[in-house]
């Protein structure tokens, strides 16, 4: 099925802006996160398992990396390379340029996505993001906002609230960045209107990306032994697919979707099940959205790939 006929997808916008496809390589930087090394927490956000990214974070050079993801797609000739294990600005700005720079270095690398914290994101960080962007190069910055309410993100022991969010956005659009922010459906305690509300703080902010993914429960979180006590049920495929198209319904048609949902490694997946396979997911959105209407058409102005301007 063919998402572009319902959604602005990031393959379309990066087609658009190229010639030509563009593919996504994760990388692993080395990075830790303020949730782990103790400055805020350990172990975590209640949810997180860095290895359902499939990556073993530092394995192998930043070169060595982009070497073994070219291998695996034929695809394409031109990359993003994607920082997304862990909280990647949360680095000293030399350190940053180091890792950001050897990313770069292929002329078939054509930009950065750069996974983080909302806290995380200090003035020096976006602005050596801003610098890329200036030299021509597709940056955007990523941000795991998960929830706007402050109560689900204290349950999930986040350790941020959607005040550092709002200042990160904020700091980001100064420095002329785009921003693609997460969000996730199915947390506890969440049900699809509190996703609305989430989608609807963030469009007020302001954002030109999102990503939404379903809640998972994987190995090695705190989560999985919630769910081993009965204290968390991860939604089931069709309620995902039913708040996730009425999202995309209500999201303005100029907004990027770089994901609309996701998935995650056996045996790291422990629930649902339904997140294994790649196309399940996107399938069953696809089909609401072609019976009840693509993106942004629940605000009268319905996306239309052959139509839409690109910023």
């Amino acid at each position: 099925m063919d998402l572009t006929r319902h959604l602005h997808t990031f393959g379309y916008y990066l087609k658009r802006r190229f010639g030509e496809p563009v593919h996504k390589l994760s990388l692993a930087g080395d990075f830790t996160c303020p949730n782990r090394d103790g400055t805020l927490g350990r172990g975590g956000c209640t949810f997180c398992n860095v290895r359902s990214f499939g990556r073993d974070p530092a394995a192998l050079s930043i070169s060595e990396q982009l070497a073994r993801e070219k291998i695996k797609t034929d695809r394409a000739r031109r990359y993003l390379a994607y920082f997304q294990a862990y909280t990647s600005t949360y680095a000293e700005t030399e350190q940053l340029r180091r890792l950001y720079d050897e990313a770069l270095a292929g002329a078939d690398v054509v930009g950065l996505c750069v996974g983080t914290r909302p806290d995380c994101v200090p003035d020096a960080a976006l602005a050596l993001l801003a610098e890329y962007q200036q030299q021509g190069g597709e940056v955007w910055l990523e941000l795991g906002l998960q929830t706007a309410h402050d109560r689900t993100q204290a349950l999930i022991r986040r350790g941020h609230g959607l005040a550092e969010y709002r200042d990160a956005v904020r700091r980001a659009h100064g420095h002329g960045l785009k921003v693609c922010t997460h969000l996730i459906a199915g947390l506890p305690g969440e049900d699809a209107a509190a996703v609305h509300a989430s989608l609807n703080a963030v469009l007020d902010i302001g954002v030109e990306g999102l990503k939404l993914h379903p809640l998972m429960v994987v190995r090695g979180s705190r989560m999985a032994a919630q769910y081993r006590r009965g204290e968390v049920a991860p939604w089931s495929l069709d309620d995902y697919a039913e708040a996730a198209a009425s999202l995309i319904r209500h999201t303005p048609p100029q907004v990027v979707y770089h994901r609309v949902s996701a998935t995650a490694q056996a045996p790291t997946l422990i629930a649902p099940d339904w997140c294994g396979p790649r196309w399940t997911a996107l399938q069953a959105i696809g089909r609401l959205l072609a019976r009840d209407g693509g993106q942004g058409s629940a605000l009268g102005r319905a996306w239309r790939a052959d139509e839409e301007p690109l910023a």
